[in-house]
């Protein structure tokens, strides 16, 4: 499907620079794609993050976790 839409040609060049991408359509599909996924991964990180906060380790293993 297409779209007629105004894009911010300084937003477009920074994006299609980091992405690493060629064209508008890229840029433009990639972008989404990132933002779709962005809470998914955000929401898996906290669940981990949770998993490990309710762990009941001694202070010897959490001095040794994060070695």
């Amino acid at each position: 499907m297409k779209h007629l839409v105004d894009l911010d040609e300084s937003a477009l060049a920074k994006a299609r620079a980091e992405l690493g991408t060629t064209s508008i359509k890229e840029t433009v599909n990639t972008a989404l794609t990132l933002a779709a996924e962005s809470h998914r991964r955000e929401e898996s990180v906290r669940q981990a993050l949770d998993s490990l906060a309710a762990m009941e380790l001694t202070d010897a293993q959490r001095s040794n976790a994060w070695r």
